[in-house]
């Protein structure tokens, strides 16, 4: 099967961050395809490239990175829900005038078109929210 996850809830804040990326993980363990993840809504915030979080909690920005680097899953952020929150781009942040960016790479900015496609495409859309 075909998989896609949507995440709305910002890491640290609530559980939903923890458990998308733990369903994630199972979903590939079981031999399904997940196809991307799509973060909407305070979930733009698990692209953060500036979150440091102690040593002993699990970082959930590398935990994104790394399913992106060993399965190939698309990570998408909602451009219009990062905008809001200070969550920019190299690109976003030049056009908008700002000093730095905060997306951390291999996030991408996208457009809520993308997450429409998500559901049309895979057989199975998975929220988890705050």
């Amino acid at each position: 099967m075909r998989y896609a996850i949507l995440l709305l809830g910002a890491p640290y804040s609530h559980q939903a961050a923890h458990s998308a990326l733990r369903f994630a993980r199972a979903v590939i363990a079981r031999g399904h395809h997940l196809e991307a993840v799509f973060f909407y809504r305070d979930g733009v915030h698990n692209a953060a490239r500036l979150a440091s979080p102690p040593q002993d909690e699990p970082h959930l920005v590398d935990g994104w990175t790394t399913l992106n680097q060993e399965h190939g899953v698309r990570l998408e952020v909602c451009i219009a829900a990062a905008l809001r929150r200070g969550i920019v781009d190299a690109n976003e942040a030049a056009r908008h005038g700002k000093q730095g960016h905060s997306v951390q790479a291999p996030f991408e900015l996208t457009g809520l078109g993308q997450l429409v496609d998500l559901g049309l495409e895979c057989d199975r859309l998975v929220t988890f929210g705050a």
